[in-house]
């Protein structure tokens, strides 16, 4: 365990250099989380014998990635970062992935919510365009995003970010001497294995196109929720309401909302999914 406790200490965060460019274990874990992904969506229209032809699936995965990244990075500026303004003044730096000398850094910065709403238009638009039902290809992501999502929050934890709070469980991790939760995998499990399983299992039970993205939304608000408690505030907005209040809290709240609402009008409207 002390070594665990210590992990931080004996682990290098990056694994290994290209052409003098460090590549860090956090962007491997997101190729990974990406491609296991992909891995799944296919595999379960293949099983499920779902009416999809690959190479459309294939398109739709291309048109969502460019949504997710897009929001993901637009959403961070836009509600987490502290230079918003100076983003907003030179756009071409949003995505500027070298430091000030020079150096290749890489992007950081990202808002889950903002590329949750990324893959919402990115979805709308694909569809629109494909004349494809919208909620159908949406349910199929729901399934194949917490998988690869696991892996994501793996990134995070190797990347030494989004640290927990200081605890005494024997089981923490030291950051500058303070002890605190791996909070980084306990979303892990919370809102990637747990959530893939539930979804995974239900997903040939559901009653009509969007139940699923619907209870994606839902179940991963409340995961995200859950996990906040351990996880410690962003040190340039701390708390948003009453003393404990999170913004990744207020976000999952309305992510909630918003999927309870969902699932309620689909299943009033009860399309079929055959």
């Amino acid at each position: 365990m002390e070594f665990w406790n210590h992990i931080y200490a004996n682990f290098d965060p990056v694994a290994f250099e290209l052409f003098s460019i460090k590549v860090h274990w956090y962007g491997l874990m997101y190729v990974t989380a990406l491609l296991l992904a992909i891995y799944v969506a296919h595999w379960i229209v293949k099983k499920d014998k779902l009416p999809i032809t690959k190479a459309l699936l294939d398109s739709y995965i291309i048109w969502i990635e460019v949504g997710v990244i897009l929001g993901a990075r637009l959403g961070y500026i836009l509600f987490y970062d502290p230079n918003t303004s100076y983003y907003l003044t030179h756009p071409w730096q949003i995505f500027n992935p070298f430091g000030e000398n020079g150096e290749f850094v890489g992007i950081r910065g990202m808002s889950y919510h903002g590329a949750m709403l990324g893959f919402l238009i990115a979805s709308t638009l694909f569809s629109l365009k494909h004349k494809m039902r919208q909620w159908f290809l949406l349910d199929i992501a729901a399934v194949a995003i917490p998988a690869g999502f696991t892996f994501g929050r793996i990134g995070n934890f190797l990347n030494q970010e989004l640290i927990g709070r200081p605890t005494d469980v024997n089981w923490g991790i030291y950051v500058d001497t303070v002890l605190r939760h791996p909070s980084q995998l306990y979303e892990a499990i919370l809102e990637g294995v747990i959530v893939f399983f539930i979804l995974y299992w239900y997903r040939t039970k559901k009653r009509f196109d969007g139940e699923l993205i619907s209870l994606y939304i839902i179940l991963y608000g409340l995961a995200r929720f859950s996990a906040e408690f351990f996880r410690e505030p962003d040190v340039q907005i701390g708390f948003v309401c009453c003393g404990w209040m999170t913004k990744g809290q207020e976000f999952s709240l309305f992510m909630i909302t918003f999927g309870l609402i969902l699932y309620f009008v689909h299943k009033k409207r009860g399309v079929l999914t055959r």
